[in-house]
C-alpha cells in the first residue's frame, strides 16, 4: 500500500469534554531542564464518549500537492474511523481499534488488516491505539512506567516535556494556563527521522466545558530517503458528546489484500 496514503489515513488525519489536569505548582525556574515526576506536568486532556469531525487536508510530498476532504469519528479508547475523499469520492477509509488496523484503498482496490507492528515498522516509531488517539486529539501521553520525563519551564510559562520511548525521543510543548498540547515532536537521531505536529486555532467545543480543541493541525515528517512531507489539516466542524456514531467498514469483493 502506498506509504503516503497510509500516513494520511492513519497519522495525518488526524460524553463531555472536561479538564483532566494535574495543577501541582512547579518550582522549576524558567529555562531549567530537570527530570521530574509526572505530577509536576500540567497537562489538560479531553474526555468524551464520541467525537465527530469534518475538515480538509492539504498534503505535500516531493513537490506534489494533493487536497482531500476528511471525516473523523471516534469512540474514546475504543475505535477511530477515518475517511478521506476527493470531489465527493472516497479514496481511503481506515478503522483502528485497540489491537487492530484496517484500511481500504479504493483508488488501488486494495485493503490491509493487521496489527500495530506493521505501522511501527512503516513509520519507524512505536505506534499504539493510545498514541494515535492522542495525536489526533492533541492530548498528552505520560512517560512509560519507570521513565522519568525531563521538564523545561519556559519564560511564557509553557512546559516542554521530553522522554525516551524505544529508540525515539518524545517531546511535547504544553500551553500555559490551558495545559493543552501545542506541539508534538518525535525524533530518531540514529536514522535522522523526525515528526513534528503543531496544534493551533484552539476553540472550545460547544456545550463541552472549558477544554479547547485544535481546529488546525500542521504535520511535518522528515525521512532521509523521501525528504520532507507535510500535511495541513483544518477542521470545519467538530462535535463531541454522548450521541452514538456508526463506524461502517467492509471490504468490497475483488479487493487485493496487502501483506
Amino acid at each position: 500500500m502506498n506509504k503516503l496514503t497510509l500516513l494520511v489515513a492513519l497519522g495525518l488525519l488526524l460524553g463531555s469534554c472536561a479538564r483532566k489536569a494535574v495543577p501541582t505548582a512547579s518550582t522549576i525556574g524558567p529555562g531549567t531542564s530537570v527530570p521530574v515526576a509526572e505530577s509536576t506536568v500540567r497537562a489538560t486532556n479531553t474526555t468524551f464518549t464520541f467525537l465527530n469531525a469534518k475538515g480538509k487536508a492539504q498534503i505535500s510530498l516531493k513537490g506534489n500537492k494533493q487536497g482531500a476532504n476528511l471525516a473523523l469519528r471516534m469512540r474514546r479508547d475504543s475505535i477511530i474511523w477515518v475517511s478521506a475523499s476527493l470531489a465527493g469520492i472516497e479514496g481511503v477509509r481506515a478503522v483502528l481499534t485497540n489491537d487492530s488496523v484496517h484500511v481500504i484503498n479504493r483508488l488501488e482496490k486494495t485493503y490491509f488488516s493487521g496489527g500495530y507492528d506493521y505501522l511501527s515498522k512503516l513509520l519507524n516509531v512505536p505506534v499504539s491505539f493510545a498514541q494515535m488517539q492522542a495525536l489526533l486529539l492533541g492530548d498528552y501521553v505520560p512517560a512509560p512506567t519507570g521513565t522519568t520525563p525531563t521538564v523545561t519551564t519556559e519564560e511564557a510559562g509553557r512546559q516542554r516535556v521530553a522522554y525516551p520511548l524505544a529508540d525515539v525521543v518524545i517531546e511535547r510543548l504544553l500551553q500555559a494556563g490551558t495545559g493543552r498540547v501545542q506541539q508534538l515532536k518525535v525524533s530518531d537521531e540514529a536514522t535522522k527521522r523526525n515528526l513534528t505536529v503543531d496544534y493551533t486555532d484552539f476553540r472550545p467545543l460547544e456545550e463541552q466545558g472549558s477544554v479547547s480543541f485544535a481546529h488546525a493541525t500542521f504535520i511535518q515528517a522528515q525521512q532521509p530517503e523521501s525528504g520532507v512531507a507535510t500535511a495541513a489539516i483544518n477542521y470545519t466542524k467538530v462535535n463531541a458528546g454522548r450521541e452514538r456514531l456508526a463506524f461502517p467498514f467492509s471490504v468490497p469483493k475483488g479487493y487485493k489484500r496487502q501483506n
